[in-house]
């Protein structure tokens, strides 16, 4: 029994040191690092999707509150990019944006010809996003809706997509 109690203090004896060079290591480390007063941000987030356009030219496109900068630090921002998709259709242009964890109370969504604006914060969680729009687009027509984390946004073109006119030729 005695061999067994030395045994344990010893253990617990050297765990103690592993823990007291961790934190002299982690003390150090955050005193190289701007004196121990910078502000833990976080969760990060960062993500990608590839589409290929009819033209067949593949797409990348981003997202999350991270990007990768090759040759220096990752650039991170407070505020999440949430994952869009820009859906063109006969007489709308439909925008779906994935925002979870926000009220619809906390969205804000401006839109102009060109492009639309959507930001929402509540708490810990910010969005951020500014989308090109591939038409021009009737802010007036807007109409954006907020369910289940998802939100959509409908805008209706300026110049509808003209249905081609004329008459079908037979070739002899």
């Amino acid at each position: 029994m005695y061999e067994f109690d030395e045994w344990l203090r010893r253990t617990r004896r050297l765990f103690e040191e592993f823990d007291k060079l961790f934190d002299e290591l982690m003390k150090e480390s955050l005193e190289a690092f701007g004196g121990g007063k910078r502000k833990v941000m976080g969760p990060f987030y960062y993500g990608f999707s590839v589409t290929i356009g009819p033209d067949g030219v593949p797409r990348i496109r981003e997202w999350g509150n991270i990007r990768p900068s090759f040759g220096t630090r990752p650039r991170i921002s407070e505020a999440v990019e949430p994952f869009v998709d820009v859906i063109e259709e006969e007489d709308v242009i439909k925008i779906v944006a994935d925002m979870p964890g926000v009220e619809k109370e906390d969205i804000n969504v401006e839109v102009t010809e060109t492009e639309v604006k959507m930001t929402a914060e509540r708490g810990e969680r910010k969005y951020f996003k500014i989308v090109k729009l591939p038409v021009r687009v009737n802010p007036e027509t807007a109409k954006a809706s907020y369910r289940n984390g998802v939100l959509t946004v409908t805008i209706e073109k300026i110049e509808k997509e003209k249905k081609p006119s004329g008459v079908k030729v037979k070739v002899e």
